[in-house]
């Protein structure tokens, strides 16, 4: 993961503070845990299958804090975080720009429904 990017995402992570009494096992870093989840999700391999050998964590780790950070609205900070930059930087054209439901919430409903046009000149005869 390049360091620019690590940059702009290690501040928008949630910091879990440690126990000072029985602190258990220290966690991987939340780095190179990122990295094991988006090795998982480039080469679409199951989260247990994850190889220890590459040093991210266990698949089980990785997913948990997927988890954590979905949660936390992590990526949803990053998609703001990106697109204010790119804006900034007057990389991006609004004209090609397409909202839709998943983003922009239509409150009681929208306007009234239209009727449903038929594309077909006529119904089909029953056959029946």
């Amino acid at each position: 993961m390049p360091d620019d990017l690590w940059e702009r995402i290690e501040p928008l992570l949630p910091k879990k503070e440690r126990r000072f009494r029985y602190p258990g096992r220290r966690p991987v870093p939340d780095r190179q845990v990122l990295c094991g989840i988006l090795y998982v999700l480039h080469t679409d391999i199951q989260w247990e299958y994850l190889p220890k050998e590459l040093g991210f964590g266990s698949g089980m780790t990785c997913w948990r804090r997927l988890r954590d950070w979905n949660e936390a609205g992590v990526w949803q900070q990053l998609h703001e975080v990106l697109l204010a930059e790119l804006n900034a930087a007057a990389r991006l054209d609004w004209s090609r720009a397409v909202v839709d439901s998943s983003h922009v919430r239509a409150i009681k409903g929208g306007a009234g429904r239209d009727r449903v046009r038929s594309i077909v000149a006529e119904p089909d005869r029953n056959t029946t």
